[in-house]
């Protein structure tokens, strides 16, 4: 949508207006992350009742959700620049509330995994839109700090699935935990459809016909800067390990430290969050700093990041007691997160302004299908295997092998940093 600042959608709001926008996307994208998070601190009771292997958890929490979310993110990105976003997340939040809540009426495991699969459906649909209602209701120069609010509402959502989601399942059984995060999600949905507008719905505002690069152009443009490659590489072997070898750290400190589950729900929950929101912001005050003396820092930050956090992820595995483990992981998870805005960065950096939306796409839809999809199933074979040998302790051994990738992750990343420099695009 092409406008001057005059005509910029963001003078239809006021001040009062706007905020009430922010608030309202802020809940819907928490809600996004509950829904998501909460089935990493249920996989004890879910692995109790059902008797599956931890394989079959990692499929549980990788690919059935992923395998949607991932493959539908680009069609939905495509259709956000220029569709009814309102309308977008209104119906993408129906859904994965209803499939979240159909999570705790499941009556086996393979019903649990369909309601899963349908979770990932409905979130493909919630934060790229959101994002660029955000950037049409706060305009060019108040957009950062809104995008920023916007995006701590992740923690906000890991936060409560954790502790609300171990205290709830330990009291009332893990099916009530999926029915009470996910319900409330319809309200919402309501409050969405109410408060929001589009003002795509006004003709001065409406796409231009023709006004995006057909998709197969965008694809070959991206895939000849060398610098994309590496980041989207080194990004999929992230969140294999953000989500394949985190999503179980609390089952680890349950069987092999015997923390109970609301503990560890708790603490780590906790833990997990501070890290995790500090990190992001060292992170991003860190790239604006350095990356104005040498864009290269775009790449070199995140993999100082990850080679820091590297031992410090072993010595959490190898920690005697819950407290150290828990001091290990914190200091892990900030140096993991403070690699994040480097890496958004970079891609915004290097991709230019008429393909990022497609860009960050592509970037998640690798991410989220290998790592989301599979992360967790590798991590979850591999524990199978090393507790066939060693019994409960072979958990530790599995994440403590995943953990190694962080090493060529960082060297792509380091790679990444020596091409910025000449992929960087308006």
């Amino acid at each position: 949508m092409k406008t001057t600042p005059a005509s910029h959608p963001s003078h239809l709001y006021r001040p009062a207006r706007q905020w009430s926008f922010l608030a309202v996307l802020f809940l819907v994208s928490t809600s996004n992350y509950v829904d998501r998070n909460i089935i990493s601190v249920l996989l004890e009771p879910i692995k109790a009742e059902f008797g599956v292997s931890d394989t079959l958890l990692g499929l549980l929490t990788g690919i059935s959700f992923a395998v949607f979310y991932a493959t539908l993110g680009i069609p939905v990105a495509r259709w956000a620049d220029r569709g009814n976003r309102k309308t977008i997340i209104t119906l993408s939040l129906t859904i994965w509330s209803v499939m979240t809540a159909l999570c705790g009426l499941a009556q086996s495991f393979w019903q649990l995994a369909l309601a899963r699969v349908g979770v990932g459906a409905g979130e493909a649909g919630a934060l790229p839109p959101a994002q660029s209602l955000i950037a049409d209701y706060f305009g060019p120069t108040r957009c950062g700090r809104a995008l920023s609010i916007f995006m701590s509402s992740s923690m906000c959502g890991y936060l409560l699935g954790f502790v609300a989601g171990a205290h709830i399942a330990t009291t009332y059984g893990w099916r009530t935990a999926f029915l009470i995060v996910g319900l409330p999600g319809l309200a919402l949905a309501v409050l969405v459809h109410v408060v929001l507008h589009e003002p795509r719905t006004l003709p001065q505002f409406q796409p231009l016909p023709g006004s995006q690069e057909p998709i197969h152009a965008t694809f070959r443009a991206l895939l000849a800067k060398r610098a994309f490659v590496y980041l989207v590489i080194a990004m999929v072997i992230y969140f294999l390990i953000a989500y394949g070898a985190i999503v179980f750290l609390p089952s680890y400190m349950v069987r092999v430290l015997k923390v109970p589950l609301a503990e560890v729900g708790t603490a780590y929950g906790l833990v997990s969050a501070v890290s995790s929101i500090l990190g992001s912001l060292l992170g991003g005050f860190l790239v604006d700093r350095l990356s104005k003396r040498d864009l290269a820092w775009l790449g070199w930050l995140p993999a100082a990041g990850l080679l820091l956090c590297w031992p410090l992820y072993e010595a959490m595995l190898l920690a005697p007691t819950f407290a150290m483990a828990l001091m290990f992981a914190g200091l892990a998870g900030l140096a993991l997160n403070a690699a994040v805005p480097a890496m958004f960065t970079c891609i915004h950096v290097i991709c230019g302004s008429a393909r990022r939306a497609v860009a960050v796409a592509v970037v998640f839809f690798f991410a989220n299908l290998i790592g989301l999809g599979l992360g967790p199933v590798v991590a979850g074979a591999l524990s199978d295997a090393f507790s066939a040998l060693h019994g409960p302790v072979g958990i530790r051994y599995a994440l403590l092998l995943v953990m190694t990738m962080l090493l060529p992750c960082a060297w792509l990343l380091v790679m990444t940093g020596k091409h910025v420099v000449a992929a960087v695009e308006d």
